[in-house]
């Protein structure tokens, strides 16, 4: 791969894991959030905007740590992954839990953006993924769980 299609490439994935284009950014879907309604589970569904906040950060953090190091470790399904309801979120939890979903978007561009890297091998330590099929992953996933967090925020009556 030429040097200028790999930086067209992670220019592309970048943007496609920071979101917006067609998709609503994480940050956008999180604006305005009021502190009481954080924990609350809209009837019907299955999460509050909480959890589904806490488990973009941990499923991300969980794909990128992955990425990273060969000395990843499996966080079991779906115990890890998924926080527990709870009555209150405070504002130095919502903001630290979104401050690391962003330092970790961090980390992993950081390693798209490393020449040393093949983006297309496989990951030594894996069985068959290799960087660019993470970017996509990681994409995927958070606008996934980007969408339901719109969904519960209409639900709570508190969407644009």
């Amino acid at each position: 791969m030429h040097a200028d299609q790999r930086k067209k490439l992670i220019n592309e994935l970048t943007d496609l894991i920071k979101g917006g284009n067609a998709h609503v950014t994480l940050e956008d879907a999180l604006e305005g959030v009021p502190a009481n309604l954080r924990a609350v589970i809209p009837d019907k569904l299955p999460y509050s905007i909480w959890q589904l906040l806490e488990h973009i950060r941990i499923a991300q953090k969980d794909i990128i740590d992955f990425s990273i190091s060969r000395d990843y470790q499996t966080l079991i399904w779906p115990d890890e992954y998924w926080p527990q309801p709870t009555d209150q979120v405070s504002d130095e939890q919502w903001e630290k839990s979104v401050k690391e979903i962003r330092d970790d978007q961090q980390r992993f561009f950081q390693l798209l953006q490393n020449d040393e890297k093949d983006l297309f091998s496989p990951l030594p330590w894996g069985s068959g993924q290799n960087i660019v099929r993470e970017a996509m992953l990681i994409a995927d996933h958070n606008s996934y769980h980007t969408a339901e967090i719109i969904v519960a925020r209409r639900l709570l009556g508190i969407w644009k």
